[in-house]
């Protein structure tokens, strides 16, 4: 008796097995990996996780091995003087001036989609610096990790396009990446868990027959925004909110709109640090899938003193993309910030590291990791940038293996994400960064003041 052979389980076995492996080796279908392979030895982890017991800042220290006399990794590298602009708008916010509010905008991968990191730096600065809003925070979740804290959406009705997935021809994707549209009904709420923000802008679409949207802040309505123009065009509007209010919501009522951001700001002077993350992006995605000319103009409207960018994660799986197109790529975005906000200091952070099951059994680096960080610093040296090794700081060569043994974890069993303390300790480790080298400015200010016998003030970048 002959057995029938079992094509139909042998056939889905298989285009599983292609799903799984294609978009190892293909940067532009990354949002489609669904497994990496260098994790599958975590399955059968067993191994103790050690508890050190230890406060935040030996925690640190213990994860971090000694760094090279020659280079402290902890400090920003900044010869050309890049971050001078930022250190400038920050002094005027630390003296209180009228409306001085320093801006960051920090572009990153994954780890910033969840406000990982960022909401850690964030916090940090506004409790020194005060509070001037939260930023730039999208309609609605085009992915469920994605989240910043103090702010949390419900929405319904939208389709969302990131500019990863390049859905909208045009590449219009707004300040952040992702544009949404939506039909009378679609409706968001955003709850904002700490109130005192007086104004709301929002991004969005003019065009021919473009719908209406109603504003309202609890069970105020703040106003309509009317959509429809001559032309297509990417507009802002601004709305009053009341400071004791704890929700806005934005319900399309007339036709179709299409949005972009909702910006929260607080009366400054203070900081507003925007975290813009897209999930499984790459220096290609801001090089060439978003329109130069409206990204330009979302950068000149939100009037940023500090550009962060982050990536590389995502990058480093492909090794032959970063010996090739990767410095092109990585260049035009360079390109494409100075051309929009000439006056604006610009940091690029590497990557963190990024661990891989070796054959041992133990976590190590993925050994394209560090070439990309090399890549890095070269490039933003090169073009007049500010670079901070994020990969070194945080500890080099094994750090996600450390970070996956210490109690309690610090990164996911991926070996890429951190968990919100690992989270916390870059953060604390930017932050760190960033007022050692105001700290160095503002020395620098006080000897000039000195020496000049003028009244203590602030020296513009040269």
């Amino acid at each position: 008796m002959k057995f029938p052979w079992p094509w139909k389980p042998f056939a889905v076995m298989a285009a599983f097995a292609v799903i799984i492996t294609v978009p190892r080796f293909v940067p532009q279908w990354y949002n489609w990996r669904v497994y990496e392979w260098e994790t599958a030895g975590s399955v059968l982890d067993f191994q103790p996780r050690r508890h050190p017991g230890q406060p935040f800042e030996e925690e640190a220290e213990r994860l971090r091995p000694t760094a090279p006399a020659a280079e402290d990794p902890l400090k920003i590298a900044d010869p050309h003087g890049a971050m001078e602009a930022f250190y400038v708008s920050l002094l005027r916010t630390e003296r209180r001036e009228p409306g001085a509010v320093t801006r960051i905008l920090h572009y990153g991968d994954s780890p910033v989609t969840a406000d990982l990191i960022t909401a850690d730096a964030r916090t940090l600065l506004q409790e020194r610096f005060g509070d001037a809003g939260h930023g730039a925070y999208l309609i609605a979740k085009p992915w469920a990790w994605y989240g910043h804290r103090g702010l949390d959406v419900k929405s319904e009705g939208w389709r969302s396009d990131p500019a990863t997935l390049r859905g909208q021809k045009d590449g219009w994707y707004g300040l952040g990446g992702v544009s949404f549209t939506g039909a009378a009904g679609a409706w968001s709420r955003i709850r904002i868990r700490k109130p005192g923000h007086t104004r709301i802008a929002i991004s969005y679409v003019g065009q021919p027959g473009g719908g209406e949207l109603a504003v309202r802040s609890g069970e105020l309505e703040v106003g309509v925004l009317d959509t429809a123009a001559p032309e297509e065009a990417a507009l802002r509007q601004w709305f009053d909110i009341p400071p004791q209010e704890e929700e806005i919501e934005l319900r399309v009522t007339r036709g179709k709109v299409r949005l972009f951001q909702v910006e929260l700001f607080k009366p400054g002077p203070g900081i507003v640090y925007d975290s813009i993350g897209l999930n499984g992006t790459w220096a290609g995605v801001l090089a060439w899938h978003m329109n130069a000319r409206h990204w330009e103009q979302q950068l000149r409207e939100a009037q940023p003193d500090l550009v962060i960018l982050q990536y590389g994660t995502n990058e480093s799986g492909y090794r032959k993309y970063i010996d090739s197109t990767y410095p092109r790529d990585f260049v035009e975005v360079l390109r494409r910030i100075r051309a929009a906000v000439p006056e604006a200091s610009l940091l690029v952070m590497s990557p963190m590291d990024r661990g891989v099951r070796e054959s041992g059994g133990a976590v190590g680096t993925m050994p394209t990791i560090p070439h990309l960080v090399a890549v890095q610093a070269k490039l933003a040296a090169e073009n007049g940038c500010a670079f901070f090794n994020t990969f070194e700081a945080m500890g080099g060569p094994g750090t996600m293996g450390r970070w996956y043994m210490a109690e309690p974890r610090l990164v996911s069993a991926d070996f890429i994400h951190p968990l919100p303390a690992g989270g916390r300790i870059v953060g604390t480790l930017l932050y760190n960064a960033l007022m050692d080298g105001y700290n160095a400015y503002k020395q620098r200010v006080l000897r000039q003041t000195v020496a000049s016998g003028r009244q203590p003030g602030a020296v513009k970048p040269q």
